[in-house]
């Protein structure tokens, strides 16, 4: 298409020839980019229709062949949209946007995608509606719209007909979070005949599954805020021979259901919308056109977009000028958005309606807005509220509300809340506020307010700390002598070596002189051990011994041989367990043992007694996450008294401690640390050379072995505590 120059004047007067042409233009664009697919698919959209039957609306979508099950859908309340998805169809109306305008049905978009065919039907308000086939038709009953305060009767949908015969007990109710944060509640039903019933009561979404009971394990309120979704709380009830499931979200939200054989599912996710933003969603996501204009008046342009969208666009006297444009298949908001960019232009929207003037004039006008504003301000007359608080302390929150500290760059300090004229008061004796301000600074303290006075919740943290011992001992010894008596009883002692000489054996000297009676020693001193290594006493218990003598046919000649051994195996435990509560992000402190008193010298030279503490110790920060977790800093020392330092009394203390920050989801249980000491050590005593001789200088030595185990372990299990004081 191509236009000439034209006076802005003779622009608006032909702004309804431009619709039309567009109007053209977008047909032909809609026709040439219909996909080839269709036609090879098996089944094809042939007409979409509606006609008012009953009160109600039906719209009529005609196939080429039967369907053999009903479409999938969904709806949504803003923009008000009923979307139906049909497997294995294709487009064959020839056209991606069908006006229909009748009664709460404006038009419906059909765009094909791979092997489906989305049909779009746009509404003027929001509905409920039903599907049904009839022959090669799907027929959408739209049940009248659900306008806000509506009542409930007009936003019935029954789910799923009840075809059991008799009243079954519900078997389970459970809620999760979904992906991207969406609420989901999942009930296992006792078959797949129970009837379900879904409607929107106001701010609540009720569900009713018909011919059903609640057992009293399943009779309860659940309060899911913690879990960060759009649902708060939960709550089931029993009503006659129904069980009514009522969840009541927050926000801007939207819900699907769905039932596989017995469990049936309820999602419900937040619908995030900008108010700046022409449509909601992410990106550009406005029904596709196709422009292509040759020097065509802005403001003629704007027009013809006006048409299109229903949007009221109000242009400001000094948009002029001429663009000149293609494009295949965009969706309007970007359209619309490409053409502001194109001629330097800003826009603000208000509800439907869109003021379209130069950036500059809308930064002006939006400076005296708020001038304006600010002025209202000054002269405004104050109001004076009072405020009672119930968990924090008015005085902090007076500091907070006039910004205590804040510095001139914002830095050092809170922000002030207030306006310049407004103050507040603080009467401690009943804790409450006492406001002054403009009405719109109350409104902002009182929401503010109502946010931070709220009970906090408690943590109750349980600690414990085992301490295990192994420790395992072995000694192993001999005792080896002998004697020569004959001396001593008047007989020859000794041994001939030759030349009428003879050599006498002992243990010791004495035994020697013993033995040839050269001392006059008696029998009983006399020292016979050529070795003398016993096993070594363990815990206090002499080791135990087996002795063997050889000795004459006369008794004056002795080999004694004495072995001894002893093993001690010994296993201990000790286990601390100290628990504190405390409330959330509030550091909470318990210890227990002992002080031992020690001497320092003071400055004057003289001495003073201090003391230094041995006692378990439990730290601990908690911080409970979004999603029900507990985040835990936490610091635990373990300290025993240790040995005597020399003669001044002095003792020194055995420190274990543990630093770390930890995530624990609610009553479970981490190990955060443990510190685990091996001992062993293996020790010999023997004579030289006799000590080396291959099994037979197993007589001649002693050996020792010791092996000291020790294992610390630190468990932590935190718990949230209920509002009613109970653990959960």
């Amino acid at each position: 298409m191509r236009s000439d120059d034209r006076s802005p004047t003779t622009a608006r007067g032909t702004a309804l020839g431009w619709a039309r042409r567009l109007a053209a233009v977008l047909m032909a664009g809609a026709v040439a980019a219909v996909p080839a697919a269709w036609s090879q698919a098996q089944n094809s959209i042939r007409a979409i229709t509606t006609t008012t039957e009953g009160g109600n609306d039906v719209v009529r979508v005609e196939f080429d062949k039967p369907l053999t099950e009903l479409p999938k859908g969904f709806s949504i309340q803003s923009p008000a949209r009923i979307a139906l998805d049909f497997a294995g169809v294709g487009n064959g109306t020839g056209r991606t946007a069908v006006e229909l305008n009748q009664g709460n049905v404006r038009s419906a978009n059909v765009i094909e995608a791979g092997d489906r065919t989305r049909v779009v039907l746009n509404l003027s308000q929001a509905s409920q509606y039903q599907a049904q086939l009839l022959g090669n038709s799907v027929l959408v009953v739209l049940q009248g719209s659900l306008a806000a305060g509506a009542p409930s009767a007009s936003s019935q949908a029954a789910f799923a007909e009840a075809r059991n015969e008799d009243v079954l007990p519900l078997k389970g109710i459970d809620f999760r979070r979904g992906a991207q944060g969406t609420g989901r509640v999942i009930v296992d039903l006792p078959n797949a005949q129970v009837g379900v019933d879904i409607r929107q009561q106001g701010k609540l979404l009720v569900v009713e599954f018909l011919k059903a009971s609640l057992p009293d394990a399943l009779r309860r309120r659940l309060d899911v805020t913690d879990f960060g979704t759009p649902i708060q709380t939960v709550t089931t009830t029993q009503n006659g021979d129904r069980v009514r499931l009522q969840l009541e979200p927050t926000g801007t939200w939207e819900h699907s259901a769905y039932q596989s054989d017995n469990q049936f599912v309820i999602e419900v996710r937040e619908v995030k919308q900008d108010p700046n933003k022409l449509s909601q969603g992410p990106g550009f996501n406005g029904e596709k056109l196709s422009l292509n204009f040759q020097n065509i008046e802005v403001r003629a342009l704007l027009q013809v977009i006006a048409d299109f969208t229903n949007f009221n666009i109000v242009t400001s006297d000094t948009v002029t000028g001429s663009v000149t444009l293609r494009l295949q298949d965009v969706p309007w908001d970007q359209a619309l958005d490409i053409i502001l960019q194109a001629r330097g232009l800003g826009m603000k929207k208000n509800g439907n309606v869109l003021w379209v003037a130069p950036k500059d004039e809308i930064v002006a006008r939006e400076k005296l807005d708020f001038e304006a504003l600010n002025t209202v301000r000054t002269l405004e007359p104050l109001r004076t509220q009072s405020f009672q608080m119930n968990y924090v302390k008015a005085a902090e929150i007076a500091e907070q509300l006039r910004g205590a500290g804040a510095s001139g760059g914002g830095q050092g300090g809170t922000q002030r809340m207030l306006s310049e004229r407004g103050s507040v008061i603080v009467e401690p004796r009943t804790n409450q506020l006492f406001v002054t301000d403009i009405p719109s600074r109350l409104e902002q303290v009182q929401e503010l307010l109502s946010k931070i006075d709220i009970p906090v919740r408690q943590v109750m943290i349980e600690a414990r700390i085992v301490e295990a011992d192994d420790n395992f001992s072995r000694s192993l010894g001999v005792r080896l002598g002998g004697s020569d008596l004959r001396g001593v009883r008047g007989g020859d002692a000794g041994y001939a070596v030759g030349g009428g000489n003879r050599v006498a054996l002992g243990g010791s000297y004495n035994a020697v002189s013993s033995t040839t009676a050269e001392a006059a020693n008696t029998l009983n001193t006399i020292n016979t051990s050529f070795v003398n290594m016993p096993a070594a006493g363990l815990g206090g218990v002499s080791p135990a011994a087996l002795a063997v003598s050889l000795f004459s046919p006369a008794a004056n000649r002795f080999l004694n041989l004495e072995i001894s051994a002893l093993q001690a195996d010994g296993r201990g435990k000790i286990v601390s367990s100290p628990r504190v509560i405390t409330a959330d992000q509030i550091k909470a402190i318990i210890e227990q043992g002992t002080e031992y008193p020690y001497q320092v010298a003071s400055a004057s030279g003289a001495t003073a007694l201090a003391f230094r503490k041995a006692v378990l110790k439990l730290e601990v920060v908690p911080q409970i996450t979004p999603e029900g977790g507990i985040i835990l800093d936490v610091q635990v020392n373990k300290d025993s008294p240790g040995e005597l330092l020399g003669t001044s009394g002095q003792r020194a203390i055995n420190t274990k401690r543990i630093q770390t920050q930890v995530l624990v989801e609610n009553g479970g249980t981490v190990v955060i640390g443990g510190i685990y000491e091996s001992n062993e050590t293996e020790s010999e005593t023997k004579v030289p050379v006799l000590g080396d001789v291959p099994v037979l200088g197993n007589l001649f030595k002693s050996r020792n072995r010791v092996a000291n185990k020790t294992e610390l372990l630190i468990f932590l299990t935190p718990k949230v505590v209920s509002e009613r004081g109970g653990v959960r």
